[in-house]
This record gives C-alpha cells, sequence and structure tokens, in this order.
C-alpha cells in the first residue's frame, strides 16, 4: 500500500513563502502523473499544479507566475514552492499521484496539509 506523506504547510503572511513536500512511501513506482490540489472552507477542490505523463506542468491560473511544482524522482517526493503568496491561497493542500500498476492505475492522495496566509 502506498501512502503519500505531506509536509511545509503553516500560518505565513501575506508576501511570505512556504514550500510543500509529498513523498510516497514506497520505491520503485511508476508514476504516471503527480499535482498540488487545493481546497478552501465552502469551495470545490481546484488545481494548483500539476505534471502531466509527459512531463510538462500545468498551473491553476491563480498562482501561474508564484507558485513552481518540482519533483525528486529518485526520492519520488514531489514539491510545491509558493512565493509572493496571497490571504485567498488560504487553504489544505493535497498532493496526488497517478500510479500504474501492470495495466492498472491508481490514484492516490495526501492527508492534506493546511495552508493559512493572515493579511
Amino acid at each position: 500500500q502506498v501512502q503519500l506523506v505531506e509536509s511545509g504547510g503553516g500560518l505565513v503572511q501575506a508576501g511570505g513563502s512556504l514550500r510543500l513536500s509529498c513523498a510516497a512511501s514506497a520505491t520503485d513506482l511508476s508514476i504516471n502523473s503527480m499535482g498540488w490540489y487545493r481546497q478552501a472552507p465552502g469551495k470545490q477542490r481546484e488545481l494548483v499544479a500539476r505534471f502531466s505523463s509527459s512531463g510538462r506542468t500545468n498551473y491553476g491560473d491563480s498562482v501561474k507566475g508564484r507558485f513552481t511544482i518540482s519533483r525528486d524522482n529518485a526520492k519520488n517526493t514531489m514539491y510545491l514552492q509558493m512565493n509572493s503568496l496571497k490571504p485567498e491561497d488560504t487553504a489544505v493542500y493535497y498532493c496526488n499521484f497517478l500510479i500504474r500498476f501492470g495495466a492498472l492505475e491508481y490514484d492516490y492522495w495526501g492527508q492534506g496539509t493546511q495552508v493559512t496566509v493572515s493579511s
């Protein structure tokens, strides 16, 4: 059973920075794609940033130019560098890996980490 463990959330003032990490508990994984999502109270979960299966990156419009997604394939770890944070970035952030086992793909989610940006 693969688990995704997130870290790096917290409280920061507007204009500050945070770096989130998401590490898979297993090695030698065939990860087709991975990404970060967030959910604010009363809102739907939305895409923050994602690596596609081809390795291309996609960002949500509200974070373009401020957030950067990266990964360390050797460690099966993904990162989200968040700069110039705004109060509207406050949400629970979730990481997601799409992992292939044979002919099947499985969706894995982290436990979520709270990011709070004060004005």
